[in-house]
């Protein structure tokens, strides 16, 4: 049969589409013909376009997220737990001075720094969440051990730090926050009066995961905003506001404007919007990112049961990472 102009036109177009995978703001990876064993989604803060950046800026930020997206399909790869991949993952994130979590922590208003995280566990809704940490080295690890080995989901401010103490989790003393990117920064915002870094690429960082058991996870870590008020805490240890797993659904982290998130119970949205309505992962998010939350307000990640992954944001940009049992792999800063 011969083939049109229209035809080939045509055939082109939709294969243009699957390559891209890209709508509207949101980088959608829907379930192939092949089933996905598993699959993991990294975010590294929503913010600033990526044009901010210089080249050597973009690489590093590309190389630290291109290693915790390795780290994570690693453990999933090998069959370990979603737990697990999220929480070496963060931590990996948490130890880079180039993201807002843990070394790389933006400084609060009095010129410390307080830490806020949370996990939770998709197949029993298990969930913990640590904020206003100060001395502790990775924030997901005792926010994982709030989970495990206490009858609570958040500890806050000097308890949580005793709690470290007492499980043995890694303490570091104050100097090991400070930065001088971030310092600068903080001087900026003090000479300012204002609440938002000009830098506003380098942001908080979250991981979901889907493990060939068909169990989901999500973890969320932060720095929280720069030159915050002493003792402000966002969405990033409220579970379901910046963090939640659900094995029926799906898990979300999330990115931006804290307050924004709590008011609108953002990750369970996403959750309950796909469990009461028959939504998809993909409509969902976008529903919530672009209807619900105002522009500029921040991003997502998700992982539903299925192992389809959706990134979407409404910020100039986002730095992001995806893997998948397909072969999918891709690192992106900006949109």
């Amino acid at each position: 049969m011969k083939t049109t102009p229209i035809v080939l036109t045509v055939m082109l177009s939709i294969l243009t589409t699957m390559a891209l995978g890209v709508a509207n703001g949101a980088d959608d990876a829907q379930q192939s013909e092949r089933p996905v064993e598993w699959a993991i989604a990294v975010h590294g803060g929503a913010g600033g376009a990526a044009d901010r950046l210089t080249d050597q800026q973009r690489q590093a930020r590309e190389a630290v997220l291109g290693k915790a997206v390795r780290i994570g399909s690693d453990v999933l790869a090998r069959g370990g737990s979603s737990l697990d991949a999220v929480e070496q993952t963060i931590r990996h994130l948490e130890d880079s001075p180039l993201f807002n979590a843990g070394r790389g922590a933006v400084l609060n208003a009095a010129g410390g720094v307080e830490l806020d995280a949370s996990i939770m566990d998709g197949k029993t809704l298990a969930c913990g969440a640590v904020a206003g940490v100060t001395t502790v080295k990775n924030p997901i690890l005792l926010a994982r051990r709030v989970m495990t080995e206490t009858r609570h989901v958040l500890l806050g401010g000097e308890g949580a730090d005793e709690f470290a103490a007492r499980q043995g989790v890694e303490r570091v003393a104050p100097k090991y926050y400070f930065t001088q990117p971030r310092y600068q920064e903080w001087l900026k915002a003090r000479q300012q009066q204002q609440e938002e870094s000009a830098d506003s690429t380098k942001g908080t960082v979250g991981c979901v995961a889907l493990d060939k058991h068909g169990d989901l996870a999500a973890g969320t870590s932060t720095g929280g905003r720069n030159y915050k008020m002493f003792g402000r805490i966002g969405d990033s240890p409220i579970v379901g506001a910046g963090t939640y797993a659900d094995n029926r659904t799906c898990a979300v982290s999330g990115t931006g404007i804290g307050e924004e998130y709590i008011r609108h119970a953002v990750a369970y949205d996403v959750s309950a919007r796909m469990r009461y309505t028959g939504a998809t992962l993909k409509d969902a998010m976008h529903a919530v990112m672009h209807e619900t939350l105002r522009k500029g307000d921040g991003g997502l990640i998700g992982v539903d049961h299925h192992g389809a992954i959706v990134l979407d944001f409404n910020t100039p940009g986002m730095a992001r990472g995806a893997a998948d049992s397909s072969g999918r792999f891709e690192v992106r800063i900006g949109e």
